[in-house]
């Protein structure tokens, strides 16, 4: 809980997605290591952070962006530059020419769809180069929702499906079967492309890794993975590596406020009514799904009073819980969700018309600066 008389909180709207200078450059700091150690070149995925106001500061680290759409693309394009890579499950045929305006790296998640735009890129004086994604049968991802390689995916192309010959023009794979694993499932993914995909190594140009290398979480063994990409390296020295982590970039560099709206109690617990919704301002934690840790809470002890945290929109499943503080909340009181950069602002929505929250960065010199505030015209251009 964070009492509201905090001068530099009191100072963000609520609600408000912030992010904090500080902590991102921690987190640009393991890369530019691993970077400087490993022959790896480190992309965003935009997927997880599409915040343009932050690209300034990351790309002084990062020499590019992975884009999954079209849209993902230009934004990458007009706001980060570098090195562009883009992939996508199925290609709008209406859209490749843009895509290709764009890309320096071109993957396709299939055969078939490498025969249907090919010939567009061979018409192309300076084409990209064209990568396949493969599924290396392999992922440590228990929950469904985020493993690419569960049974009949249709993500990649497996052994069976590519054969023995390398199609024309593919320089490159790319692999991803990770979610905020460890290095060790890095080890274990470049030995099971080597298993099913070894035959194809000696003709590629680059192997994409993918995202999931949680390298900025407390306990990652960065020592190990820098080692791991070393020695594959040294049995491929002529492939190009790449990684493209959504989270980790982004992991633990900024929080979402929030303000207590109405207290609801029951006979067994409290409800805390917000101004945020899990549904749509944080639905990881509902799809994963996983509790948020809140600032200043704990999980209830015998005895304590438990508190639930209660979304904004009519959606009955809009909560979260159970939580317990040091202190009675009462309306008004601020509640912090940490760990609110990734994969939220880039999957909000505006279901119920519920007030979208506000971007802004707290700096480095404990200012605030707001960088986007959203407002009804903003819900109502969605639909018409």
């Amino acid at each position: 809980m964070i009492q509201s008389n905090n001068s530099v909180l009191h100072s963000i709207p609520s609600p408000c997605f912030v992010l904090e200078e500080a902590r991102l450059e921690q987190n640009l700091a393991i890369f530019q290591r691993v970077q400087q150690q490993a022959p790896v070149k480190v992309l965003l995925a935009l997927k997880a952070f599409a915040l343009f106001h932050g690209f300034p500061l990351i790309r002084q680290t990062l020499p590019g962006a992975s884009a999954s759409s079209l849209w993902e693309a230009q934004l990458a394009a007009e706001e980060f530059g570098g090195d562009l890579h883009i992939y996508s499950p199925a290609y709008r045929h209406q859209d490749m020419d843009r895509i290709l305006n764009y890309a320096d790296h071109l993957t396709f998640n299939s055969i078939s769809q490498w025969q249907r735009h090919y010939p567009l890129i061979q018409q192309l004086s300076t084409p990209p180069s064209v990568g396949l994604r493969i599924n290396p049968q392999y992922s440590p991802v228990e929950t469904a929702l985020y493993n690419p390689c569960q049974p009949y995916t249709r993500l990649g192309v497996s052994p069976e499906h590519l054969g023995n010959v390398l199609p024309p023009g593919i320089d490159g794979f790319l692999s991803h079967n990770l979610c905020e694993s460890d290095s060790y499932a890095l080890e274990k993914t470049l030995l099971s492309i080597e298993e099913f995909f070894g035959q194809f190594l000696p003709q590629l140009q680059w192997l994409n890794l993918g995202g999931g290398h949680l390298m900025t979480r407390q306990g990652y063994d960065v020592e190990h993975a820098i080692t791991v990409l070393r020695e594959f390296h040294q049995r491929y020295p002529h492939i190009q590596l790449f990684m493209e982590p959504g989270a980790a970039i982004t992991w633990e560099t900024g929080f979402l406020l929030s303000t207590v709206q109405d207290i609801i109690p029951t006979a067994e617990l409290t409800n805390v009514m917000l101004d945020v919704s899990f549904t749509a301002h944080m639905p990881d934690c509902l799809e994963m799904p996983y509790q948020p840790v809140i600032f200043g809470a704990h999980p209830p002890q015998p005895g304590e009073k438990i508190y639930r945290m209660g979304g904004s929109s009519c959606l009955a499943g809009d909560f979260m819980g159970d939580y317990a503080f040091s202190q009675q909340l009462s309306v008004g009181d601020r509640i912090i969700f940490e760990d609110m950069m990734h994969y939220t602002m880039v999957k909000t929505t505006m279901f119920n018309g519920v007030v979208h929250p506000s971007i802004g960065i707290l700096k480095k010199d404990g200012t605030f600066e707001m960088w986007r505030e959203f407002s009804y015209p903003d819900y109502r251009a969605r639909l018409g």
